[in-house]
């Protein structure tokens, strides 16, 4: 995280039909960060090609100035659907509790066709990666209920910068 412990995420819409002005669950992810105190210093659109998929994830991964990755699009069963085979190899540590509790939500909206979600949480090198659904509705549930009030413990415990296991500093050790 920043000095100013403002959580920065990249926002990524896996499509190969989207284009910036009809990102309806880009724009609505990038609103409900924003409106949850978060900021979205890039966003970009991202061809549902695996090839494409790993160069945009690793070029952000290595970039300075982001906290996490929020995607939304291909997590469901469809041939093209593939955001879930890109981002899990690529995680140093799997939430299975974001996919969990956002199957469960979603329970709630659409029933017994949550199942088909392969919403999923992880970390890579110090940073969180969540790939969420591309419903509009999916997007805003998860923010909300989810993303909002865990995006920014997530990224302090992923950096190594909260809870008990954090890293010290020379100030904090006294030094």
């Amino acid at each position: 995280m920043n000095d100013s412990s403002i959580v920065r995420v990249a926002v990524v819409t896996f499509s190969d039909t989207r284009t910036r002005g009809d990102d309806e669950g880009g724009d609505l992810l990038e609103a409900r960060l924003v409106a949850a105190g978060f900021q979205v210093p890039k966003r970009e659109i991202v061809r549902e090609d695996d090839a494409a998929m790993v160069t945009a994830l690793d070029a952000l991964l290595g970039a300075s100035g982001i906290d996490a990755i929020v995607t939304t699009g291909g997590t469901g069963i469809a041939p093209r659907d593939r955001a879930f085979e890109v981002i899990v190899p690529r995680l140093d540590k799997v939430l299975d509790g974001f996919g969990e509790a956002f199957r469960r939500l979603s329970w709630n909206e659409v029933g017994a066709r949550a199942i088909l979600s392969r919403a999923v949480a992880g970390t890579r090198n110090g940073r969180v990666i969540v790939a969420l659904p591309g419903s509009p509705a999916a997007v805003k549930l998860a923010v909300d209920e989810l993303l909002a009030p865990t995006l920014s413990h997530m990224t302090a415990l992923a950096s190594g910068r909260g809870g008990k296991h954090a890293q010290k500093t020379p100030s904090q050790d006294g030094v």
